[in-house]
């Protein structure tokens, strides 16, 4: 099948990640289906658009937003599939909803947006685990280098975990200040971003 102004994708594994295994268990730790922190967000490239050309090819990664795959339930309480759904493997997706791609082993940031690793906080004596509105550029799409000291305006920061790290993604317009990068600061990921 081939998509005129949309990506056809299909999910790498299953629609949410909502269970870890331990030992020869599974855990699961959710069973909500609109809570969009357990839904998962990678997928497969099976088509590209006809109607523009993009750097995403066919068979790359690509990270897509959390509304994608995830079920919810109508006014009268029946469960429904997002209007990206096509079918049971496959879903319509515009480029507005793409992120980040992965090309030859290399993570790219969309257009417009940067993705932003949070540090963890240098106060003694604060209840913050992480410094607030500011990080380090791990995924950019060349506005910023990777390892840059970026700050970023309040509430411009959305949480991914992407391959166990958690990272802010800030859309360019949002990173507002460069600080000089000493070397001294610390990331933060939290052990729970690791488990999954």
């Amino acid at each position: 099948m081939i998509a005129y102004k949309d990506f056809l994708i299909s999910p790498i594994g299953e629609r949410y990640n909502n269970s870890k295994k331990v030992n020869d268990k599974n855990l699961i730790l959710n069973t909500e289906i609109f809570n969009h922190q357990y839904v998962n967000r990678k997928a497969k490239v099976i088509a590209t658009p006809l109607l523009f050309s993009s750097p995403i090819n066919v068979g790359d990664e690509i990270v897509v937003h959390h509304n994608v795959f995830r079920r919810w339930l109508d006014v009268k309480g029946v469960e429904r599939n997002s209007r990206s759904y096509f079918d049971e493997d496959r879903y319509l997706v515009s480029i507005d909803q793409v992120f980040l791609y992965k090309s030859k082993n290399k993570l790219i940031a969309m257009p417009g947006y940067s993705f932003v690793k949070p540090l963890e906080s240098i106060k003694d004596f604060s209840f913050d685990k992480e410094q607030p509105l500011m990080g380090i550029v791990k995924y950019s799409d060349g506005t910023f280098n990777k390892q840059e000291l970026v700050g970023f305006r309040p509430s411009s920061e959305y949480e991914f975990i992407i391959d166990g790290e958690r990272l802010y993604r800030v859309m360019n317009k949002f990173i507002t200040i460069k600080y000089e990068y000493k070397g001294n600061e610390k990331e933060y990921n939290p052990s729970w971003a690791q488990s999954g």
